[in-house]
C-alpha cells in the first residue's frame, strides 16, 4: 500500500470543549496514542488545531493501529485518509484514488469545508467531484442509501478525504483527571468500574485483597490478568496484592457475625486509604451498585464509609446488574471475571448478614479491635506488581 499521501485523522469531542485548558487535554492524548501505537510503525503523532495526525510509512500495521485506536480514551471517531493539497482538480483525483479496489454502483460525496477561504463551496466541491467520480466509476449517484459515502474535509492545513469513518471510545484523556485506587476483586462490576474511571481520564492504581492459604489463588491469577486487560487503555498499572486471612479470623473471633462482611469492608477501606496516600490517589473506587447485595444496601454503605477520610466512587452505583454485564462483555473482562474463584468477602460469611446497620452498630462492634495494627500487619505484608497489555495476545 502507498502510504505517501495517507493519515490517520483523529478527533476528539469532550477534549475540544476545554477552553484555555484545552491545550493541556490534547497533549494528553497525543502522549496517549503515541504509548497505544507503540511497535505499529507510525512515523509521528502531530498535533494539529483541530484533529490530530497519525504519520505512516510502508512498514505500518494499519490493521494493528485501527484496532488500538479503539481503546484510547478520549477519541471521539479516526479516519484513514487520503490527503491533497487545496486544489480542485488535485481533490478530484485523489477522492478516485481513495475509492480504488472497492466495489459499489452507487455513491454519495459529502463536503465539510471549515476553510472559508477556499474558493468553492461545500455544495459546490461535492458537485464538482461527485460528477467526475461518476463519470471515471461508471456508477450512479444515490444521496439516501450510498453503498459508498466518500467525505471531504477541507481544513485550515488541507484536504483530507476517506469513505470510512470510524467510532472511538470517547471519555477524556487518561491521566487529565487525577489518580484513584481501585479495589478489584475478580469478580465482574470492580473491572467495569475502574473501566468507567479509567474513560473519564482517571489513572487507576488497583488493589486486591485475598485469602490464601484459606482459598485458592484463583483470585490473584484473575485480578492479575483483569488489570492487564484494563492496562490497554490505562497503560502501565500499577496492583497491590494485599493478605488478609488472617485479619478477617480476628473479625470472625471478635465480632459479632450479622457484621462481619461491613467489618472486612470498614478495615479494607482504611487499608485501601493507606496505599491511596502511597500512590498520590485522590479517592477510592468501587464496583458496589445499590442493593444488589446485603452490604450494598444504601444504609450499610453509609455505614462503611463513615471512616473514610478520602472520597469512595461508585461508577456503578445506579447500574442494573444486566448493564454492567454488557460492558464486561463489550471489554472483554466477563470471561475472566466469570471463572470461578473464591472472593475474600465470601469467607466466613454469616448466615444473617445486617441489612441495615448504623455508624454506632459498627463502631461499637470493631470497639475491641486493634484497627491502627492490623492496618499495619496489612500494609507490611503487601506486595507490589506491575503490569502492561501485552498486544501479542
Amino acid at each position: 500500500m502507498d502510504f505517501t499521501n495517507k493519515f490517520f485523522s483523529i478527533h476528539y469531542a469532550e477534549v475540544g470543549l476545554k477552553g484555555k485548558n484545552r491545550s493541556f487535554f490534547e497533549k494528553r492524548l497525543v502522549r496517549n496514542i503515541k504509548l497505544s501505537l507503540q511497535g505499529t510503525g507510525y512515523t509521528e503523532v502531530k498535533r494539529l488545531h483541530d484533529r490530530i495526525l497519525v504519520l505512516l510509512d510502508k512498514n505500518t500495521d494499519i490493521s494493528a493501529i485501527e484496532n488500538r485506536l479503539q481503546r484510547v480514551m478520549g477519541i471521539a471517531h479516526y479516519e484513514l485518509v487520503n490527503v491533497s493539497t487545496k486544489d480542485i482538480s488535485a481533490i478530484k483525483e485523489m477522492s478516485l484514488k481513495s475509492i480504488e479496489g472497492e466495489e459499489f454502483e452507487t455513491l454519495k460525496v459529502e463536503t465539510k469545508r471549515s476553510d472559508k477561504n477556499f474558493p468553492l463551496t461545500s455544495p459546490e466541491i461535492s458537485k464538482e467531484v461527485g460528477g467526475y467520480l461518476l463519470q471515471q466509476t461508471g456508477c450512479h449517484a444515490d444521496m439516501h442509501n450510498p453503498d459508498v459515502t466518500v467525505r471531504i474535509d477541507v481544513s485550515r492545513h488541507d484536504v483530507y478525504i476517506y469513505s470510512d469513518k470510524q467510532s472511538g471510545i470517547g471519555g477524556l484523556p487518561v491521566g487529565v483527571s487525577g489518580k484513584v485506587l481501585v479495589m478489584l476483586s475478580g469478580g465482574i462490576d470492580s473491572p467495569v468500574a475502574a473501566w468507567r474511571m479509567i474513560k473519564r481520564g482517571a489513572k487507576s492504581v488497583f488493589i486486591h485483597f485475598y485469602s490464601y492459604p484459606y482459598t485458592d489463588k484463583s483470585s490473584l491469577e484473575k485480578v492479575m490478568e483483569l488489570a492487564e486487560i484494563l492496562s490497554e487503555s490505562n497503560y502501565r498499572s500499577s496492583v497491590y496484592l494485599i493478605p488478609f486471612a488472617d485479619l478477617q479470623q480476628k473479625i470472625v473471633s471478635e465480632t459479632p457475625a450479622p457484621f462481619r462482611v461491613l467489618l472486612y469492608r470498614r478495615l479494607m477501606t482504611r487499608i485501601a486509604e493507606r496505599v491511596a496516600q502511597l500512590e498520590n490517589a485522590e479517592a477510592l473506587v468501587t464496583g458496589e451498585s445499590l442493593a444488589q447485595v446485603a452490604s450494598q444496601t444504601l444504609t450499610n454503605l453509609r455505614s462503611i464509609e463513615s471512616i473514610a477520610e478520602i472520597p469512595i466512587l461508585r461508577p456503578l452505583i445506579g447500574d442494573d446488574k444486566a448493564d454492567i454485564i454488557e460492558i464486561a462483555h463489550r471489554i472483554g473482562t466477563f470471561g475472566i471475571s466469570t471463572l470461578p474463584h473464591d472472593d475474600c468477602c465470601s469467607l466466613f460469611v454469616p448466615k444473617h448478614p445486617a441489612t441495615r446497620a448504623s455508624v454506632e452498630d459498627l463502631d461499637y462492634a470493631e470497639k475491641g479491635l486493634d484497627i491502627p495494627n492490623l492496618v499495619e500487619d496489612a500494609i507490611n505484608g503487601m506486595e507490589k506488581k506491575i503490569v502492561s497489555f501485552n498486544y501479542e495476545n
